[in-house]
């Protein structure tokens, strides 16, 4: 992983017990492999036991694996209890499992919406309960990260039903800090913008033509890494960031500050245009 040699001492998560939701795929299962670089023992999870399996004995390092459905409450107690008997605690949760279709939101149905809700946000309330729950009986605190998106705060076109529930993640992160704070029990997030991942990125842009529409709105003019959203995760759910509590870290190129300014799209003109527009300034002003 690029500058990952030098960035952070090899004992940075030694020991600590992380469980990550959609951790067989991904951007999942890339900060599981940061984390065992980093000393963390990890448990993933996802619906699909065989790509879990996959993943373990490929990852390197302690990997306990259970398949669950997080839009079923049973399998996900189920699971949870079945990695603290394993490691006989957690003490990090990675809310990660998402689900995300592009579509004009009057084309949708119920079940399509729902399919997002019910794993973006019901799934990770869900799991937020039951770990949070567990904690705060046992008395020892924890530290919970949530995957949301830069759009949780602004909302964004053709992705309604996931605007609406990374939006609820982020209040359910930051209301969360408040409420659990005196457990011991810390909250944070990060805002990822473009980080390609097999799946998801056919799904929001299957054409050359839009991945290169959606490239050029981000002023870096370039996708993020994995490795690069890893090590933010590293760092915010080790002790060093014990600090931070309700904040949300977007890490994105710069793409959604671009989007916000109602002049923004000016960056398209061109130099003749501009020499132009200033003709026509100063003509104004004579």
């Amino acid at each position: 992983m690029k500058g990952s040699e030098d960035m952070f001492d090899a004992s940075l998560l030694k020991d600590k017990v992380i469980l990550i939701t959609g951790g067989g795929t991904g951007l999942g299962r890339a900060m599981g492999e940061r984390f065992l670089e980093l000393g963390a023992r990890l448990a993933i999870t996802s619906r699909r036991e065989e790509v879990l399996a996959k993943a373990a004995a490929e990852m390197g390092g302690e990997v306990f694996y259970k398949s669950c459905d997080v839009r079923d409450p049973q399998q996900i107690a189920e699971m949870v209890s079945a990695v603290e008997q394993h490691y006989g605690r957690i003490d990090v949760l990675i809310n990660n499992a998402a689900g995300n279709f592009a579509s004009p939101t009057e084309n949708l149905s119920p079940r399509a919406v729902d399919a997002v809700l019910n794993i973006v946000l019901h799934g990770t309330f869900y799991t937020t309960l039951e770990v949070g729950k567990r904690w705060i009986e046992q008395g020892g605190g924890g530290t919970m990260l949530n995957i949301v998106t830069s759009y949780a705060s602004t909302g964004s076109a053709f992705v309604v039903p996931s605007a609406a529930a990374k939006a609820g993640v982020l209040a359910l992160t930051r209301s969360l800090a408040v409420e659990w704070a005196r457990h011991g029990i810390r909250q944070v997030a990060i805002a990822p913008g473009l980080f390609p991942t097999d799946g998801a990125w056919s799904r929001l842009a299957p054409t050359p033509e839009l991945s290169e529409k959606l490239l050029n709105r981000v002023p870096l003019r370039r996708v993020g890494e994995k490795d690069e959203l890893a090590n933010l995760a590293a760092y915010l759910i080790s002790d060093y960031a014990g600090y931070i509590n309700g904040e949300v870290v977007t890490i994105d190129g710069g793409e959604w500050l671009q989007g916000a300014g109602q002049f923004n799209d000016l960056l398209e003109v061109t130099e003749e245009q501009w020499v132009g527009l200033a003709e026509m300034t100063r003509k104004g002003k004579s």
